[in-house]
């Protein structure tokens, strides 16, 4: 499934569909979010949050490597591996530990065993002057979530 997005505020639309196709329940759940560097990867995690019920700044995990955020709706893990070198970094980062909530993982590229473990890959590529992401379900739990964002791009 894929679709373009002409702007910041159809990236940000875009999160709240996702959201929604997603089941209530997210703990467990892994979105690998991948991309060129400003192609709107921490866009879509910030908006992915802030629709989920976050009420407050989104920071860049760069340097934390790992946002919390604690939700009525559940917890929200928003990880940044930019900075890690090597798969095995993931262990002193908790990332077992995280399995209590929705992952949110940009530049999973740094670690491509989480493709095994994960359940939506998510691509944004710069198109003209916008974006077009792509969606592919990873696990058979998130095929029904393609497929629904897919037959709402079928609808337009």
């Amino acid at each position: 499934m894929n679709r373009y997005l002409p702007d910041e505020a159809a990236t940000i639309a875009f999160a709240g569909e996702m959201l929604l196709a997603l089941p209530a329940d997210r703990a467990g759940w892994t979105l690998l979010l991948a991309g060129e560097l400003g192609a709107g990867k921490s866009t879509l995690a910030r908006a992915l949050i802030v629709a989920a019920g976050h009420d407050g700044p989104v920071p860049s995990p760069t340097y934390t490597l790992v946002e919390p955020y604690k939700l009525s709706s559940g917890n929200i893990y928003h990880i940044d591996l930019y900075r890690v070198s090597d798969e095995e970094e993931l262990r002193y980062l908790g990332w077992h530990e995280l399995d209590d909530g929705f992952r949110l993982v940009e530049w999973p590229d740094r670690a491509p065993g989480l493709r095994s473990q994960a359940d939506l890959a998510v691509t944004l590529a710069y198109e003209g002057g916008g974006r077009r992401i792509s969606l592919e379900a990873l696990s058979e739990r998130a095929v029904a979530v393609v497929d629904a964002l897919a037959a709402a791009d079928s609808e337009d």
